[in-house]
């Protein structure tokens, strides 16, 4: 990629669009009322996939930008999962109907934290108010370093069939930067673990753009991730937001990687991933020939949500837990953050939203526009517009980031189809956030677009 177009585009602070509308246009003015009347509005046959948000850990990884606490102490998880199991069954009854499950997805925080026996009565208490089939999948993000053998057999046991383990970098260097000291053996022994245990789908995920990381160090790091053979891979670039992650300020600024070296960086892993016969999904996903993210990808059915790249196409997802977002038909929902006015919210009776957005038809385009983008690298506006009964031109004319972006060679235009070269596919959010019709409202920080 030329220079000029990565100093231009990919220093831009720019959502990671794996929603539409983001985070930050959510409003206090939706809340348990808008949620409930969502909830009893759900069609009988549709299967829903279903997110529950654990949010403890036993240290803190300075990188870290998820919703979490550190507790050396058993007894807040388990208060905590006493909340969770009385929401769960709290939804269920608002739901005048038993829901088909598509998709189950254990999110953190650390959810192999609970104990075996704990994680066994969770997954028991999902089956007993949501109708489960040989194919719903399960799939629970884990760390490596906590992950007991015991703790493999109960995730087998309940019926996970993917693990996302928490690899990020094998560099001692940048391990002590980041405070997360890991072994290749412990992430080998936990594979070994949970394909012993049939949780047959692994996934790693690796960072680039860590304090005191360079291209080598990201090569040696994929190389020794590849001989453990996951099935797929999530390349993730560092988002440093001290603002907003205040744990972040243990990270010294000065051994950050600048734009240029995160993009060599971030191609020096996708190189050797490829060259090692995985298939790039995306942005930054990379799967193994047979797998179901490339058969979805080859079918244009690539589908982005909150985990990333997925081949999960149901339309409603309910979030249990602290800071959980939902999404239905009419919108988002999200649960109150802090664990405290998350389990005060149960505690009462009461569904824990505490703000959300009402989508508009408008708004139901462009994410179209935009997942499609950061999918596809390409978009026929005509026929997604057509589909909307919206006019493209009001989308074209006038939009001058599009214009921008089409003068200085990032896409093309013809006829209404807009396509993203193969060299600027790393800058693919600056694309996307030409659709963006809040950006410039917001006042949140965003992570770097490259």
């Amino acid at each position: 990629m030329p220079a000029s177009i990565l100093q231009k585009y990919g220093e831009a602070r720019l959502p990671r669009y794996t929603s539409y509308p983001t985070a930050p246009r959510f409003s206090p003015s939706i809340g348990t009322g808008a949620y409930g009347d969502w909830l009893e509005q759900l069609p009988a046959n549709d299967p829903v996939s279903l997110y529950l948000h654990i949010p403890f850990c036993r240290s803190m990884c300075w990188y870290c930008g998820c919703h979490t606490t550190i507790t050396r102490q058993d007894r807040p998880i388990l208060d905590y999962l006493g909340v969770l199991r009385d929401e769960i069954r709290m939804v269920a009854e608002r739901v005048p109907h038993r829901l088909p499950v598509g998709e189950v997805h254990f999110g953190g925080g650390t959810p192999t934290i609970i104990s075996p026996a704990e994680f066994l009565a969770l997954t028991a208490l999902l089956r007993e108010h949501y109708d489960f089939s040989d194919t719903s999948g399960i799939a629970v993000e884990i760390d490596p370093r906590r992950l007991t053998a015991e703790m493999a057999q109960a995730l087998g046991a309940a019926g996970v069939n993917r693990a996302s383990l928490g690899v990020q970098s094998f560099d001692p260097v940048v391990q002590k930067a980041i405070n997360r000291i890991q072994t290749q053996q412990q992430t080998a022994e936990a594979s070994d673990n949970l394909r012993r245990a049939g949780v047959r789908g692994i996934n790693f995920d690796l960072i680039y753009g860590l304090p005191h990381q360079t291209v080598q160090s990201c090569i040696d790091t994929a190389n020794a991730a590849i001989a453990m053979l996951p099935d797929r891979f999530a390349v993730f670039g560092y988002a440093h937001i001290p603002s907003f992650k205040k744990h972040q300020r243990m990270i010294d600024e000065a051994a950050l990687p600048d734009g240029a070296a995160r993009n060599a960086q971030a191609e020096a892993i996708a190189e050797t991933l490829v060259a090692a016969g995985y298939r790039q999904i995306g942005l930054d996903h990379f799967a193994l020939p047979g797998d179901d993210l490339v058969g979805v990808q080859e079918a244009g059915k690539l589908r982005r949500n909150f985990q990333g790249y997925t081949t999960d196409n149901c339309q409603t997802l309910i979030g249990f837990g602290a800071s959980a977002i939902g999404r239905m038909n009419r919108g988002y929902v999200q649960n109150e953050v802090a664990p405290g006015l998350y389990a005060q919210h149960i505690a009462s009776g009461q569904l824990a939203t505490a703000k959300g957005y009402r989508l508009t038809a408008e708004d139901r385009l462009r994410a179209e526009i935009i997942e499609r983008l950061m999918c596809d690298f390409a978009v026929d506006l005509p026929t997604v517009c057509g589909a909307h009964d919206f006019d493209p031109s009001l989308l074209l004319d006038g939009n001058d980031r599009l214009a921008e972006l089409e003068a200085d060679g990032v896409l093309d235009v013809k006829d209404g189809i807009i396509r993203v070269g193969q060299d600027h596919r790393f800058v693919i959010r600056a694309v996307a956030a030409a659709f963006d019709a809040y950006l410039d409202q917001s006042n949140r920080t965003h992570s770097k677009a490259a």
